[in-house]
């Protein structure tokens, strides 16, 4: 562990990182499965909207709009308000994942939505579809880089044991550092940032609408829905 932190240097980054997250194309009311009258939906809505504490204070709020509430809170807020086991987290504290494009954000979110399919018995005799949302969020932060550590230290980069990284994860968050530059796993001409901070984090703008498609041996990734963009195999996931 000293010997990798004592080899690292900083990443000076201010860019635009893709998120992906889970997102439906079209939105469905929550209250819908609770009555078949319209009027009645927004009634339950503005009953919840009238108990419900705010999740988001803006630094602004003058200017702000309730959809910038929203895309704050699902591009950026989320991870670090639902904590969760993850490469750089053994679940004790939040980790925001993005990458450098969208691409990449495909191969990692794939491998993970794929990797839990396998829990579902029957799933692989269906086709299975889920939705998605791309959002790019700015980043400016001095990030550790781990890009050149990964050669000495292969089990940075590992598919599916996290032991090594949540240990160096657990550093990182317990020493106040922001966050990390590292190498995709899952895309290796890619690159990903793990986020410690939400304070480096800021302005988030829909990017795309994303379709995967699980259809036998095979992802199919949709940016307008019908036309294939990436398809992968899911033998690589295994």
């Amino acid at each position: 562990m000293n010997s990798l932190f004592a080899q690292l240097t900083l990443a000076d980054v201010h860019q635009d990182v893709a998120r992906n997250i889970v997102s439906l194309r079209e939105s469905q009311d929550l209250f819908d499965d609770l009555t078949d009258d319209p009027a009645e939906w927004l009634l339950a809505q503005k009953v919840e909207d009238e108990v419900k504490p705010p999740p988001y204070r803006s630094r602004m709020p003058i200017i702000d709009r309730p959809f910038e509430d929203a895309d704050w809170f699902n591009a950026i807020v989320w991870p670090f308000k639902h904590w969760q086991a993850n490469r750089f987290s053994d679940g004790s504290y939040g980790v925001w994942y993005g990458s450098e494009s969208v691409e990449t954000t495909v191969y990692e979110s794939a491998y993970h939505w794929y990797r839990g399919l396998l829990s579902d018995a029957g799933f692989d005799r269906q086709i299975v579809i889920a939705e998605r949302k791309v959002y790019w969020v700015a980043c400016q932060a001095a990030l550790l880089d781990f890009r050149n550590a990964a050669e000495e230290h292969p089990d940075l980069l590992h598919p599916s044991d996290y032991v090594f990284c949540q240990s160096v994860g657990t550093r990182i968050h317990r020493e106040g550092h922001p966050g990390i530059l590292t190498p995709s796993v899952r895309r290796p001409q890619g690159e990903n940032v793990a986020i410690f901070n939400a304070a480096v984090l800021s302005n988030p703008r829909h990017n795309c609408q994303l379709t995967y498609r699980l259809e036998g041996r095979q992802i199919v990734v949709e940016k307008q829905p019908g036309a294939a963009w990436i398809t992968l195999d899911v033998a690589n996931f295994l």
